[in-house]
């Protein structure tokens, strides 16, 4: 993708399109003749000066038979005040689908390219703009699922990963002077100092701090995957319900209510949740039935987090052993699998974050129905010990939200994330970057541990400094460009 840049002008519809919604579509224009286009396309009446940075009011034409596609606003940014330093161009459109299109279209057919997803960015990148640190965190902040996840995201945007980073690599360098300087001029030049191994050690330990953010930053991007399991009539629907503050599952005193997954989005302590109401699992003779407790056993195969819900009023049932036996047994070949897995990747996830030693420690027991009973003695109840939180909840009466919502954060390993306490995090290709660095330098202790040659130094001073300039788009393949700007959208 990065080989067609500064020789053609790419166009795209820079906003979301939703029929009958939104009041404005925006098309942005990039390159040589971005002006060039607009001009012969846009009509400003009266006396209007195109200059950079202003507003023209005016209508669109076809250029062949003048007539009027849209009422529209243009607006000009001349390179480089721009957002890719070229010369851009955006025709502020009534929204809709239709409009934006034929504006679309129109460029096109004057001589620009549909971009790809992320080559204004990209441009922006490539031009000095901005370094790669940056574009990821404008890309997370167009996905942000939460307040605090936008916070790191402004953070990445603001620079505030790039800057230690920069400074952590020319550390790297001027060492990496240092020791090359006594390797040609060995005779001339006094042994190094224990500064430099001080420095060293310091490198090392910025890059492991920094590294630590890894999985709070995932989390934050990714959230968690929550599934309600249980069986029937136990109060599921309404846990969902009383959680979101909606009617999203349907509630009635019927075993086998719910016939499928019902999905909500939510927020807790800043992490975004997904939160998975799933079908009762029992054996049903109704075909959709069966259907809809498949589909929950897969969800809370799938799930990060299960809450099993049980009746407070029936207690820890045969039934309700089964199921769990099912679940926790299933999770532990599941992730048996998964550990071998990670052995030999370093991707992140948010399960990551979660105790993984034992499938039960992702398990919070929810009783439900607390409101029916005089007095609850947990003892009594009969659930598998293994389970560490234990949750009550009157989820008809809204009561209970507030100490699940605690219990879920007390699992997450991390505990309650707040943007408080980190000034950003990274994502999962920094990471594995900073964990080649961290590599490299742990390598560089090790010669300096056995005295071997200065030319051991050397090479692994190069990988750091190699590893650490990827973050920052300082030492970059045109492979790695294209796969991160391929999951930008069309337009950005």
């Amino acid at each position: 993708m990065s080989t067609l840049l500064q020789t053609d002008t790419i166009a795209a519809i820079a906003t979301a399109i939703v029929p009958q919604q939104g009041s404005v579509g925006i098309v942005r224009l990039s390159g040589a003749v971005a002006v060039a286009i607009a001009r012969h396309l846009f009509q400003a009446p009266g006396k209007q000066t195109w200059e950079s940075h202003r507003i023209l009011y005016g209508y669109v034409r076809h250029p062949q038979t003048q007539r009027v596609i849209d009422e529209a606003l243009l607006l000009l940014m001349l390179a480089p005040r721009s957002y890719t330093r070229e010369d851009v161009v955006e025709f502020h459109c009534h929204g809709g689908i239709i409009a934006v299109q034929q504006v679309l279209q129109l460029c096109l057919e004057q001589g620009a390219r549909l971009a790809e997803p992320g080559e204004f960015t990209l441009r922006a990148f490539l031009n000095g703009r901005i370094d790669l640190t940056q574009a990821e965190g404008i890309t997370d902040l167009v996905g942000a699922r939460s307040p605090q996840a936008a916070q790191f995201a402004m953070a990445g945007v603001q620079g505030k990963l790039a800057q230690p980073i920069r400074h952590l690599r020319q550390i790297c360098l001027d060492i990496l002077a240092e020791v090359e300087a006594r390797i040609d001029f060995e005779d001339d030049l006094p042994p190094l100092d224990d500064g430099i191994k001080e420095q060293l050690f310091n490198v090392l330990a910025e890059v492991e701090r920094i590294l630590a953010t890894a999985d709070q930053g995932e989390l934050l991007r990714t959230g968690l995957k929550v599934a309600i399991v249980g069986r029937p009539n136990v109060g599921k629907s309404s846990l969902l319900n009383a959680w979101s503050r909606s009617d999203r599952a349907i509630v009635t005193d019927l075993p086998g209510t719910t016939r499928d997954v019902v999905e909500s989005q939510l927020v807790v302590g800043g992490i975004p949740v997904q939160v998975l109401d799933t079908a009762g699992i029992r054996a049903a003779e109704d075909v959709v039935e069966q259907l809809g407790v498949e589909r929950s056993r897969r969800a809370a195969e799938s799930a990060d987090l299960i809450l099993f819900t049980i009746d407070a009023t029936a207690g820890w049932t045969e039934a309700d052993q089964v199921i769990y036996d099912q679940i926790v047994g299933h999770r532990q070949q599941v992730e048996g699998s998964h550990a071998l897995i990670a052995s030999t990747t370093s991707a992140l996830s948010p399960a990551a974050l979660l105790p993984a030693a034992h499938p039960e420690q992702r398990v919070i027991l929810v009783i439900n129905k607390i409101d029916l009973l005089p007095s609850l003695n947990l003892e009594r109840v009969g659930y598998p010990k293994a389970i560490a939180q234990v949750v009550t909840t009157a989820a008809a009466q809204q009561q209970g939200i507030d100490a699940l919502e605690k219990a879920i954060l007390a699992t997450v390993r991390s505990g309650q994330l707040t943007a408080s306490n980190l000034d950003f995090a990274i994502n999962q290709r920094q990471a594995a970057a900073l964990i080649r660095a961290k590599s490299a330098l742990e390598q560089v202790q090790v010669t300096i541990a056995h005295q071997l040659p200065l030319d051991f130094w050397t090479i692994d001073l190069r990988t750091a400094m190699q590893a650490l300039g990827e973050i920052t788009g300082e030492d970059i393949t045109e492979s790695v460009l294209d796969r991160i700007f391929s999951r930008f959208c069309i337009g950005k």
